[in-house]
C-alpha cells in the first residue's frame, strides 16, 4: 500500500469522546497500520479524529484546506503533516480526488454528501474511461437509505458504493480493492 492515499470524509462538528469521533480515530489508525496515507479536509471534527488516528499510528496525513472559504478556521489541525491550501471547495475536492485511490465516508451533512457524490459519480463514470472504479465505502448505516433511494430514482447501478458496518470492514474493503 506504500504511496497509496485514501480520502476520508466526515463531519466537522464531531467532538472527542462521541462515538463518531472515536470511530474516526480508529479508521485513521487502521489505514495507517495498513500502510495507507490519509487525505482529508484538514480541519476539526472527524477530519481531526482521522488525522489523529493516522498520525499516532505513524501514518502520513495530508489536509486539503480552503482558507478563503473558511476564514474563521485557523488552519489545519495539529495532526496534519502536509497542508495543501486551495482557493475554493471545488478545487479542494479536485486536489483530494487527484491524490487518492479510494474514499471512506463517515457521518456528516451536506458537505460530506457532496464529497461522497463526487467519488460516487467518478465510480459511475470509470467504465467510460476503461478504468476500474475507485473504491468508495460508506461507514455505518446512515448513508445506505439515501444512496439506495438515489440509485433507484436515478437508475444508477447498485454496488458502486460499498457499505461497511465498522472501521475494520471499511479498511478491509479498501485493502482488497486497491491491490
Amino acid at each position: 500500500m506504500e504511496g497509496i492515499n485514501v480520502a476520508v470524509f466526515g463531519s466537522s462538528r464531531a467532538v472527542p469522546g462521541d462515538g463518531d469521533y472515536e470511530t474516526a480515530v480508529e479508521v485513521g489508525r487502521l489505514l495507517a497500520e495498513a500502510g495507507f496515507g490519509v487525505v482529508n479536509g484538514g480541519y476539526d471534527g472527524l477530519m481531526a479524529a482521522v488525522s489523529q488516528g493516522a498520525a499516532e499510528a505513524g501514518g502520513r496525513v495530508i489536509g486539503v484546506t480552503a482558507p478563503a472559504f473558511f476564514p474563521g478556521r485557523s488552519g489545519a489541525n495539529r495532526f496534519v503533516a502536509e497542508e495543501i491550501q486551495t482557493a475554493c471547495l471545488t478545487e479542494r475536492l479536485h486536489v483530494m480526488s487527484q491524490r487518492t485511490a479510494a474514499a471512506i465516508v463517515l457521518p456528516g451533512s451536506i458537505g460530506t454528501f457532496t464529497e461522497l457524490a463526487v467519488y460516487w459519480n467518478d465510480a459511475y463514470l470509470a467504465p467510460l474511461r476503461e478504468a476500474p472504479p475507485r473504491p468508495v465505502v460508506a461507514l455505518g448505516g446512515r448513508w445506505r437509505p439515501l444512496l439506495e433511494q438515489l440509485e433507484a430514482a436515478l437508475s444508477v447501478p447498485p454496488g458502486l458504493v460499498s457499505f461497511a458496518a465498522d472501521p475494520r470492514e471499511a479498511v478491509s474493503i479498501i485493502k482488497a480493492r486497491t491491490r
